[in-house]
């Protein structure tokens, strides 16, 4: 396997879980401290903090130093690569469907062929 498909393999991993996601989706706005992190969610903020390991472990976040905070910041490159990963099932999903769409017309054209006298 190569360095690159591990790294989406554990970026694919680290984002299967819905808090790391919203984690995620809440750090793209800026940002935030653990305990800010942990606020919306009914969990400990030691569970939280293995959330975010295994964030960073992926690359996803990195933590940083601000006086007495420790903000964690979203990494871009991680995402970047998923993003570029998917994009290539995107086309040829868009490809398949505009066929689909087509194959639909042809249906629909006959059917209206077939039904006038």
């Amino acid at each position: 396997m190569s360095l690159a498909a591990a790294r989406l393999d554990t970026t694919f991993a680290a984002l299967a879980d819905p808090t790391r996601r919203a984690i995620i989706v809440r750090l793209a706005q800026g940002p935030a401290s653990v305990g800010e992190l942990a606020q919306p969610f009914a969990m400990s903020q030691p569970a939280i903090s293995r959330h975010l390991k295994v964030l960073e472990t992926a690359g996803l976040i990195s933590g940083g130093k601000d006086a007495q905070r420790r903000p964690r910041r979203l990494e871009a490159q991680p995402l970047a690569e998923a993003t570029a990963f998917l994009e290539a099932f995107r086309a040829f999903w868009e490809t398949r469907f505009t066929e689909l769409d087509q194959v639909l017309e042809d249906l629909k054209a006959q059917t209206n062929e077939g039904d006038v006298p």
